[in-house]
């Protein structure tokens, strides 16, 4: 299933989509609800999928949010493609697993504006393949990491890079307002059974700017999750990215950054695309 949550008469509403429309799922008050309800939530949520009659709302007319609106944590693995590591002159290959933090603050959805914050002259875009995490997760092996995956979704790693590399600024860098763009909906794992041959791109007016695929991970999915949870426990709702291949624009020779007026898509095949804008800050 494709699990969306969207604006319905000024209040956010989960859905579930069937063709270009999506069915409204009611009996959920938000998605975390229906995530921590495992699998009676799921099989909840087919059976309204399946009703002939029920009401459609088309996506391309509706607001979307983030699936998540307020995850509780968004964790993302830096470095985590061999692409990336070559063309950062400064970069070493990690011998473990590191993250660091997305805030809350930071997440939009796809169509909502980035504001270009006053702060930054570099500001830089980054498509990564992100996992939400189904039930609790804590001192889990690798071997199990994949039955405790709810599904996947796209985040666009909004970085600000001169506070970012200012006195190692990472957490200021990447947490200005709108800079964890989450969606445009959660694929639910069943149906994306090979998560780890996935094409990424992104684009900048048009112009594709970063071609990958996530078989160029350094280090595996079930591998990013585990160290992840002998550190903390992951609780359902959790977002965990996998990093970014190459093409960022602070590396491109001349470097490419963000600037009001620009439109940046980032996608993932077989889950769909980001779209925002940058604006201006007022």
């Amino acid at each position: 299933m494709r699990l969306y949550t969207f604006d319905r008469n000024g209040q956010p509403c989960v859905g579930v989509q069937r063709d270009d429309k999506l069915i409204a799922l009611p009996q959920f008050s938000d998605m975390l609800t229906l995530i921590r309800g495992g699998t009676d939530a799921l099989s909840s949520a087919r059976a309204t999928l399946e009703q002939s009659d029920a009401t459609g709302y088309p996506i391309a007319q509706v607001r979307c949010y983030a699936p998540i609106p307020q995850p509780g944590k968004v964790l993302c693995s830096g470095i985590n493609y061999h692409s990336h590591f070559q063309e950062n002159p400064n970069a070493k290959i990690p011998e473990s697993p590191f993250f660091f933090a997305k805030l809350p603050n930071a997440v939009i959805g796809t169509g909502q504006p980035i504001v270009h914050p006053k702060a930054t002259r570099q500001l830089d875009y980054e498509v990564e393949f992100a996992v939400v995490i189904g039930r609790t997760l804590h001192h889990v092996p690798e071997s199990e990491v994949m039955s405790g995956i709810f599904g996947y979704t796209v985040l666009h790693d909004v970085s600000a890079r001169d506070v970012q590399f200012r006195d190692n600024q990472i957490t200021l860098g990447k947490n200005f307002d709108g800079f964890a763009p989450i969606g445009p909906c959660i694929v639910t794992a069943d149906e994306i059974p090979h998560p780890e041959t996935l094409r990424l791109r992104s684009y900048v007016n048009g112009q594709l700017m970063q071609d990958g695929s996530n078989a160029d991970w350094v280090f595996s999915l079930p591998r990013l999750i585990s160290a992840l949870a002998d550190v903390m426990t992951l609780q359902p709702g959790d977002v965990i990215s996998t990093g970014t291949p190459s093409g960022v624009g602070l590396f491109r020779k001349p470097p490419v950054f963000l600037k009001p007026g620009d439109r940046v898509v980032v996608e993932v095949e077989s889950i769909g695309r980001l779209e925002n804008p940058i604006i201006e800050k007022s």
